[in-house]
This record gives structure tokens, C-alpha cells and sequence, in this order.
């Protein structure tokens, strides 16, 4: 399988830097502000949970814009593509059905657009860092194998919705619910240490580490503001877990994607 893979990535990885390209293009074509509302977004949201849980509810963690803004890019990451994810197949019918691509290709296309914006995220990130005076370290070296767990992690779990989205209608529905569910306990506007482990630390270190979006997000917060550690061993711990889902999902579709056009 992984020669077949390697042969397919190289075959089709100009479709997927063109096929991103092009969704980037068309999404500022008719914009005013073209592509500054990639960057606008997501510091409105940055405002506005500053101000409704920096402010109204007192919110005191250490650089809490910074803070905010990096629970955002990595959950709005995860998010949107998991969303697009589920009718990815249906959404892109008159290219499935007139030629063949392996489908996990239309995956990686996606997660390019959205890694392209988590990017420009990441910049503004680092302006933050500076206008807050965050001295770096060696630390912040650690968010590279974090983003490498959360892409991975995102692709395998992509694949496997891609595939089930295909036979069933309402899975749109379910995710739908199951990703407002975690949103709220993944600790994307307050942190998870200060906020649950007082009185719940069990319930704290379940969700700071099995979570892998808690884990990700807070690790990340950890390396980039803080100057601490990633706990390597649950870094590990995820990436076989992603690598797993990500071949797991790569030989679904292998096995059924010729059974895809029957039933869109």
C-alpha cells in the first residue's frame, strides 16, 4: 500500500496544489476585501472571546489574546475540514464520476486551503508574541510535531467521515453535534489547568491528554507562550493513533471507492 501511495501522491500532487489554489481563488473572487477576510475572521473571534471571557468573566491566563488566538486557528482547523469532510464526495460528483482520482486525494486538497489560512493564523500568532514581549526558547520547536500529529490526526479522521458520508445521509448531523460537544471541552477560550483541575483533576488530565484537540491546543500554548515542555510520551502516544487512522482511512477508500459513484 505504500508504494501504491507514494506512486499516487506523486501523480496527483500538482491536482491537489491546483485544485487548492483554484477553491482559494474563488472564495475572494467576489469579495471586497478578498483574501485580508482570512486574517479579519479569525481576529474577530479573537476579540470577541477576549472580551466576553477576558473581561466579563475574568478570565487571567498569561497573554490571554495570544491564548485565545491559538485555540482558534488549531480548532477552526480541525473544524472546518471534519465539517467538509462528510460530503466531500457528494460535493465533488462531477469529478468523481468522469475521472479517477484515489478520493483521499480530495482530502488532502482540502486540508491544504485550511492549511494555508491556519498559516496566515500563525503569523498573526507570532505578531501577537512579539507585541506581548513572549521571549522564545527551544520550546517552541515542539509546535512542528504537534502540527505534524494534528495534520495527521485531521487527514485520518477526514478519510474515515469521507467514506461513511457516502452511505450515510444524517452523519452530517451527528458531527455536527459531536464537534459543538467537543469545542466545549477542549478548552479553545479558557484553559483546561486552571479551570478543571482544581476541582476535578482527574476529569482535568483526561481531557488535557486523551482529548487529542486539548492536547494539541494546550501543548501548543504550552511551547509557543509559556516556555514548557511538550509531554513528549502522549506526543508519541497520538501520532501512532493518527498514523493508524490515517492508513485505516487510506485503505477504506482503496477498498470501496469504485462503490462511491453507485450510490451518489
Amino acid at each position: 500500500m505504500i508504494k501504491r501511495v507514494h506512486k499516487d501522491l506523486k501523480k496527483y500532487k500538482k491536482y491537489i496544489l491546483y485544485s487548492a489554489r483554484a477553491e482559494l481563488n474563488a472564495e475572494v473572487a467576489n469579495s471586497y476585501l478578498n483574501w485580508i477576510w482570512w486574517i479579519l475572521e479569525p481576529i474577530c473571534f479573537m476579540l470577541i472571546y477576549t472580551f466576553v471571557f477576558g473581561y466579563v468573566f475574568n478570565a487571567r491566563e498569561q497573554y490571554f489574546p495570544a491564548f485565545i488566538f491559538i485555540g482558534i486557528t488549531i480548532w477552526e482547523f480541525f473544524n472546518k475540514n471534519i465539517t467538509n469532510s462528510i460530503k466531500m464526495v457528494k460535493n465533488n460528483k462531477n469529478i468523481v464520476t468522469k475521472v479517477y482520482l484515489p478520493k483521499y486525494i480530495l482530502v488532502l486538497s482540502k486540508m491544504f486551503v485550511n492549511g494555508f489560512k491556519m498559516l496566515i493564523s500563525f503569523l498573526i500568532v507570532i505578531l501577537l508574541m512579539v507585541f506581548f514581549r513572549v521571549k522564545p526558547t527551544f520550546n517552541i520547536f515542539w509546535v512542528f510535531a504537534i502540527l505534524l500529529d494534528l495534520f495527521l490526526f485531521t487527514f485520518g479522521c477526514m478519510c474515515i467521515l469521507m467514506h461513511l458520508g457516502v452511505f450515510i445521509a444524517d452523519l452530517s448531523n451527528v458531527i455536527r453535534i459531536v464537534l459543538r460537544i467537543m469545542f466545549y471541552i477542549t478548552g479553545v477560550f479558557y484553559s483546561i489547568e486552571s479551570r478543571v483541575s482544581g476541582s476535578y483533576p482527574i476529569l482535568s488530565q483526561l481531557l488535557e491528554k486523551y482529548n487529542p484537540l486539548a492536547f494539541f491546543i494546550t501543548s501548543s500554548r504550552h511551547a509557543l507562550l509559556y516556555n514548557q515542555p511538550v509531554d513528549y510520551l502522549i506526543l508519541v502516544l497520538w501520532f501512532i493513533i493518527s498514523v493508524a487512522l490515517s492508513i485505516l482511512g487510506i485503505k477504506i477508500i482503496y477498498k470501496n471507492e469504485n462503490s462511491y459513484i453507485k450510490v451518489i
